[in-house]
């Protein structure tokens, strides 16, 4: 009985150093409405924090309304993460305050801390474990920053709602 040797794999070819495995550039179209959304999102956050005499966007929300208009797709864009993940963060970093203070070390401890607790509640936003530290660095009034923090993130979901659309992308991909 003779054995069959399986057929040898012919290698890939190799790919120069220099070739990028980066997704293509998206059309210039989707890249206008979606620099576009993001301007008028974040600009009305200002206008109606103006408005209010409260501040309403904070760097996070920025790094956040990047993932709405640029990344609709992924899980970290979905408006369950993106609001569930900045209210679960803010929540872990007043936790925080209150039990070591605020300080440099607690909101190091704060940032770390709300991943854990964004992954548990599988509601992971990335840029939401910044406002874990912006809670415990500057020690905001509780209730008002968790209101003026779930308002702007509804607005940023809404916009992006809106933009999204233009751009013909199903988003949200889920809402809960």
């Amino acid at each position: 009985m003779t054995q069959t040797r399986p057929p040898a794999e012919v290698p890939a070819p190799a790919r120069p150093w220099h070739a990028t495995q980066a997704p293509p550039r998206p059309k210039p179209l989707t890249t206008l409405v979606a620099t576009a959304t993001s301007v008028a999102a974040l600009t009305l956050l200002v206008a109606l924090g103006e408005w209010s005499h409260q501040v309403l966007l904070i760097p996070p929300l920025a790094a956040s309304m990047a993932l709405i208009a640029g990344a609709s797709q992924t899980p970290l864009g979905q408006p369950r993460s993106v609001i569930g993940g900045q209210l679960v963060s803010a929540l872990t970093g007043f936790l925080v305050l209150a039990v070591l203070g605020q300080g440099v070390w607690s909101s190091g401890i704060a940032g770390g801390l709300a991943l854990g607790a964004m992954l548990l509640l599988r509601v992971a936003h990335s840029p939401a474990a910044a406002t874990a530290v912006i809670v415990a660095a500057t020690a905001p009034s509780t209730g008002p920053f968790l209101a003026l923090l779930a308002a702007a993130t509804v607005l940023l979901v809404l916009v992006g709602l809106v933009g999204n659309r233009l751009n013909r992308q199903a988003y949200p991909v889920y809402w809960w």
